[in-house]
């Protein structure tokens, strides 16, 4: 099913809010290095971009206007790029073994009485993280290292 671009970028935003940034899922996930990354990229890129621009046209004058453009244009892509990623990645299906401990650990949650979401048939990444952001905080530490 194909997306559009601002639904894409629409996901990665809920994406990147919902997944939990804790150092025991970034040997699991890559999701958490792209996360980072581009919280980094939206907060710190866009200074880059003008400083860049700034600097060149200074630097060489109106003449090198295009290509001015285009630096601040690639500095600017850069949180979108993982934006796109991010919802990208919240729409894909979980793999097989994925889904397995998505189940075991939704089970082990309602077993302690957490609120948890209804167990989906064919789980996405956005679930598991909904999934993953409750149990760290909702529950204790001694609980949640049996995981990872």
């Amino acid at each position: 099913m194909a997306q559009s671009v601002t639904t894409m970028l629409k996901d990665g935003q809920e994406y990147m809010k919902t997944w939990p940034l804790k150092r025991e899922l970034y040997t699991l996930f890559p999701d958490c290095r792209v996360v980072a990354a581009t919280r980094f990229a939206v907060r710190f890129m866009p200074p880059v971009a003008v400083l860049a621009c700034a600097t060149m046209l200074n630097t060489f004058g109106t003449d090198y206007l295009p290509q001015a453009l285009a630096v601040g244009a690639f500095f600017l892509s850069m949180p979108m790029q993982g934006l796109l990623w991010l919802g990208k990645r919240s729409n894909q299906t979980l793999p097989p073994q994925l889904r397995h401990w998505y189940q075991e650990i939704l089970t082990k949650m309602r077993a302690q009485g957490c609120a948890v979401q209804n167990p989906q048939h064919k789980p996405r990444y956005r679930e598991l993280a909904r999934l993953l952001k409750t149990a760290f905080d909702d529950l204790d530490k001694a609980f949640t290292r049996q995981w990872f």
